[in-house]
C-alpha cells in the first residue's frame, strides 16, 4: 500500500505544477514601449498587426489589463512585484544622469527564476537604473544582456542624447550593452530588428532540456519616429506623416514578435512556452499614437494612460481563444509566473501583486479586487496638453485634506468598476481617432479635485458621478490614505555630472 503524503505535500501536487514534478514551462515575456489602446488590429486599428492578431486570437486577451503610466514605472513592478510608492519610484522615470536605481534590496522576477533553474536572458531597453555597477540586468538575476540601459536611442546609431544641467550641456553617447560592455558595432542596424536577431539566436541556442526565461523589451514604438521604408510603404493612405511613421514601427514590432513565435515553434519549446506581451504604458499621441476612444495617454492617469494592449498565448491554457475582462495589473506577472514557474516567494518583500494564472488559464475571477495606480506629490506633465490653461481650476484646493487625503495630489485608485483620480491628472482630453479630418481634441468640463468614474459602464471617462455617490467617493479617498501612510517618500535625486559618458564614451555605471 503506497505510503500516504503529507497534507502539505498533497498541497504541492494539486496547487503547483512544477512541485509536483511537471515540466517547468518556458516563458517568453515581450514588452512594447509605448504601444497605444487603439494600434493593434484586434482592437480596430488602421494599422495590420497579424501576428499579434493571430497569437492573442489563440490565447487570452486581456481587455481589464493595468499598466503604469511611464516606462521605469511599469518596468520596476513588472520586476519587483510591487507598487511604486513601495520602492520610493512615484515620480517619472529614471534620467541618464540620476545617480539611482531600483532599490538593491529589491529581488528581481530573474532572481526568482533563476532560483527555480531557469536559464534568465534580457534584449532590449532596461531603463532600471545603471549608475553603478549592480544596478545592472547582469546583476539582477539575468546570466545575459544585449541591450540599453536608458530611453530614446536613435534606432540605427543607438546613441542616446541627453541634456546634463549641471554641465550646461548636451552629451549624445552609445548606449548599447552586450552583458556589461559597449557594444560599438552594429551601429546601422535597426533596434526592432537587431533586438528580434537576437531574441531568435538566443531561442534557437537552448537547451531545450532546461527551462527559458527570455525577457525582450523592445524600443518600438517608443520615439524618435524611424523606421525602415518598407514598413511604411503600405501605409501612404496615412496623412499625418507622425502617425504614418509610427503605423510602420508598429508593422516592425508585428514582425519581430512573428519571428519570435516561429522561433520557438522551430526550436521545439512552443508546446510548453507560455509567451505574453505587454505594452508598459498608453501610446503618447504628440508621436503618431493613438489610444481611442480612451482618454487621455502616456503620462496621465486616465485610461489612455494606464489601460494596456496586453494578451498571453501559449498551448498551457486552458481556456485559449478567448478574452479575460478581469482585473490585472503588471504588478501581477512576478507571483504568476513565479508560480508557474515552481518557484519561492519567500525572498521578497510584501508583494502587491497577486498570482492570476487561474484567472487567465482557466477564466476563474481576478483575486485582485483593488489597484493603485499611483500618489505622486511632485507630479507634472511636461509634454503639451491642448487646453492646458482651464486645468488649473482647482488650484484653491491645494493642500485641502478628506478622509485623510491631500486631493490636490496627482494619484488614482481602482476599486471594482470604480476609479477615482484626485488632483491634476495629466493630460484629460479625448483625441480623436486617426483619419478623422477636421475633428480636434474634445475638451471637457474644468477638472474637480476629486472625480469618480464608473468604467466599466464608462470606459471614456466622460461621466464624472462624484455627486452622486459620495459613500463611494469617502471609502476610495480612505484607501488612498491607507496607501499613503505605507509610501516611500518619494526618491529622485538630482543630476550627478560624473555621468558625463565624454566625447568618445557609452551611457554606463560612474558611481
Amino acid at each position: 500500500m503506497a505510503a500516504k503524503l503529507p497534507f502539505f505535500a498533497l498541497l504541492l501536487t494539486v496547487c503547483c505544477p512544477a512541485a509536483s514534478g511537471s515540466k517547468q514551462p518556458h516563458i517568453v515575456f515581450i514588452l512594447a514601449d509605448d504601444l497605444g489602446w487603439y494600434d493593434v488590429g484586434y482592437h480596430g486599428s488602421e494599422i495590420n498587426t497579424p501576428h499579434l492578431d493571430k497569437l492573442s486570437a489563440a490565447g487570452v486577451r486581456l481587455e481589464n489589463y493595468y499598466v503604469q503610466p511611464l516606462c521605469t514605472p511599469s518596468r520596476n513592478q513588472l520586476m519587483t512585484g510591487r507598487y511604486q510608492i513601495h520602492t520610493g519610484m512615484q515620480h517619472q522615470i529614471i534620467w541618464p544622469c540620476q545617480p539611482y536605481c531600483v532599490p538593491l534590496d529589491e529581488t528581481f522576477l530573474p532572481e526568482l527564476l533563476s532560483e527555480a533553474g531557469y536559464a534568465t536572458h534580457m534584449v532590449g531597453k532596461w531603463h532600471l537604473g545603471m549608475y553603478k555597477k549592480d544596478c545592472l540586468p547582469t546583476r539582477r538575476g539575468f546570466h545575459s544582456f544585449f541591450g540599453y540601459l536608458t530611453g530614446s536611442e536613435d534606432y540605427y546609431t543607438h546613441i542616446r542624447c541627453s541634456p546634463i544641467a549641471a554641465l550646461n550641456s548636451s552629451r549624445c553617447a552609445l548606449d548599447l550593452r552586450e552583458e556589461e560592455a559597449a557594444a560599438p558595432g552594429y551601429k546601422g542596424a535597426y533596434s526592432t530588428e537587431l533586438f528580434s536577431q537576437r531574441a531568435v539566436r538566443i531561442i534557437a541556442k537552448h537547451d531545450p532540456k532546461k527551462p527559458l526565461f527570455l525577457y525582450v523589451a523592445l524600443q518600438a514604438v517608443h520615439s524618435p519616429l524611424q523606421v525602415p521604408e518598407r514598413y511604411v510603404a503600405p501605409y501612404a493612405f496615412i496623412r499625418d506623416p507622425s502617425r504614418r511613421a509610427y503605423a510602420g514601427m508598429v508593422a516592425a514590432m508585428d514582425e519581430a514578435v512573428g519571428n519570435i513565435s516561429l522561433a520557438l515553434r522551430q526550436a521545439g519549446l512552443w508546446a510548453n512556452t507560455v509567451l505574453v506581451f505587454s505594452t508598459d504604458n498608453g501610446g503618447q499621441t504628440l508621436e503618431g499614437a493613438s489610444n481611442w476612444p480612451l482618454r487621455g495617454r502616456k503620462w496621465s492617469l486616465w485610461e489612455g494612460g494606464v489601460r494596456g494592449v496586453g494578451f498571453v498565448s501559449g498551448p498551457l491554457l486552458q481556456r485559449p481563444a478567448s478574452a479575460s475582462r478581469e482585473l490585472v495589473h503588471v504588478s501581477d506577472w512576478l507571483p504568476t509566473l513565479v508560480g508557474l514557474a515552481g518557484g519561492r516567494l519567500n525572498a521578497t518583500k510584501p508583494l502587491d501583486g497577486f498570482d492570476v494564472w487561474n484567472t487567465i488559464s482557466k477564466g476563474f475571477a481576478s483575486p485582485r479586487l483593488e489597484l493603485l495606480h499611483n500618489i505622486d506629490p511632485m507630479y507634472n506633465d511636461i509634454a503639451p496638453c491642448p487646453g492646458s490653461k482651464r486645468l488649473r481650476a482647482f488650484d484653491g484646493d491645494a493642500g485641502v485634506f478628506r478622509s485623510g487625503f491631500n486631493v490636490s495630489v496627482h494619484a488614482a485608485i481602482r476599486s471594482s468598476n470604480w476609479k477615482l483620480l484626485t488632483g491634476y491628472p495629466g493630460c484629460d482630453v479625448w483625441f480623436p481617432r486617426p483619419g478623422q479630418n477636421g475633428s480636434s481634441p474634445g475638451a471637457s468640463e474644468p477638472l474637480k479635485p476629486v472625480m469618480l468614474f464608473d468604467v466599466l459602464k464608462d470606459p471614456e471617462e466622460r461621466n464624472e458621478v462624484s455627486a452622486l455617490y459620495p459613500a463611494v467617493v469617502e471609502r476610495l479617498l480612505g484607501r488612498l490614505s491607507h496607501h499613503q501612510q505605507s509610501a516611500l517618500p518619494v526618491h529622485f535625486p538630482d543630476e550627478d555630472p560624473r555621468c558625463d559618458p565624454g566625447p568618445t564614451g557609452a551611457w554606463g555605471p560612474w558611481a
